[in-house]
């Protein structure tokens, strides 16, 4: 095998390689904390070891301040939600340029082997020239006795001449597009390599958020909790009687559609399933995950993150919304839920916890958009 052929071939499989590498998921990333601190093998004498401190008291916040801790929450959890939908768009872009470098791959492969066959063909042609004594096809016909084999043999020397010239441009073709396939793939693995970069740095930013949000809720006490949910109840039955206030509810009056009905079956078939961010069912389900997959279910294929959800799908207005729409909210997009019916929505709410059904309008809607518009 000659050294150009190894060093595509090599390509190839490097890319591959580095396909099953880049194209992980950054779980196991962000699993890994710090290298530990190498560890002096001193011993210090027993007189100057100092006490190692107590760590001071969890105290629970005062009652006073549960308001507070609730608009922390949100704040900690909206946080969160963003980061999950960035992670969501990289891990869907990684998977796309995973498949293309593999692909490339393959172009690559399937070149390379063309360009041996074409190499092949070129050696034969030369060692029948050598078998003739090296002279060319003119020469040998001009030394000829016989005129009607010059004739003869001048058409078959162009003809020759003809294959010579298309095999060694079409060399030089598959060379070009070697070349090309070489190059797009290092493109994509540069690409797949920030795309891991980007889900890592989303991926670290949703477990500071959750972990920052459980030991704020971990303070308190078990009547705090209490009293807290309360609070998020009454915020909520707030939000949506406003909503509802507006008389919304009267001109909301569109039938769902026969893939509606499916996405809206199977969304609220999901219900009591945890939230988890990132992921897209069957056990568990982040926001935007729910909603792709009833979709699907339905036969309407969505983008995956709430964010393209909105960039992509068609707007309607909240009056025109039909049962299986997809409510945006949040001026960022950062969260989606699938309205139902009769002012209600089924979501994946946040860590914690699971697929139910809320007011339409307990959250600030950014808009309606409809993955079955004609």
């Amino acid at each position: 095998m000659g050294r150009g052929r190894r060093n595509v071939l090599a390509v190839a499989v490097t890319v591959v390689c580095a396909v099953t590498v880049l194209g992980a998921s950054g779980t196991a990333f962000a699993s890994a904390g710090p290298d530990p601190a190498p560890t002096s093998t001193a011993t210090a004498p027993a007189a100057t070891t100092p006490s190692t401190p107590s760590a001071p008291p969890v105290t629970a916040p005062p009652d006073q301040d549960l308001e507070a801790v609730r608009t922390k929450l949100d704040e900690l959890y909206h946080d969160a939600a963003v980061a999950t939908d960035a992670y969501n768009a990289a891990e869907e872009k990684s998977k796309r340029q995973s498949a293309e470098v593999v692909g490339l791959s393959q172009k690559i492969v399937e070149q390379q082997r063309k360009l041996d066959e074409l190499k092949d063909r070129a050696g034969a042609a030369a060692r029948a020239q050598y078998r003739t004594g090296g002279l060319p096809p003119q020469a040998q016909l001009l030394l000829s006795n016989d005129p009607q084999h010059f004739l003869d043999g001048a058409g078959r020397v162009l003809e020759g001449e003809r294959a010579t010239s298309g095999l060694l441009q079409e060399m030089t073709r598959t060379r070009q597009d070697l070349q090309q396939y070489a190059a797009d793939a290092a493109d994509q693995l540069h690409k797949l390599e920030d795309n891991r970069k980007a889900k890592a740095t989303a991926q670290k930013r949703i477990q500071a958020r959750v972990k920052e949000a459980e030991q704020l809720e971990a303070r308190l006490e078990k009547r705090q909790q209490e009293r807290l949910a309360q609070l998020e109840r009454e915020a909520a039955q707030q939000a949506q009687a406003a909503w509802l206030g507006t008389g919304i509810l009267k001109e909301i009056g569109g039938s769902a559609t026969e893939a509606g009905k499916k996405a809206v079956q199977y969304a609220t078939a999901q219900m009591g399933k945890p939230y988890e961010w990132g992921a897209e069912g069957p056990k568990t389900y982040d926001c935007s995950g729910l909603t792709s997959q009833a979709w699907a279910a339905a036969g309407h294929p969505v983008p995956r993150t709430s964010q393209e959800q909105w960039k992509q799908l068609k707007h309607v207005s909240v009056k025109d919304m039909r049962p299986g729409d997809l409510i945006i909210y949040f001026g960022d997009a950062s969260h989606v839920a699938m309205y139902v019916g009769k002012g209600l929505i089924v979501h994946a709410p946040r860590p914690g916890r699971t697929v139910t059904l809320a007011g339409a309008g307990t959250m600030p809607i950014l808009g309606v958009v409809r993955p079955d518009a004609s």
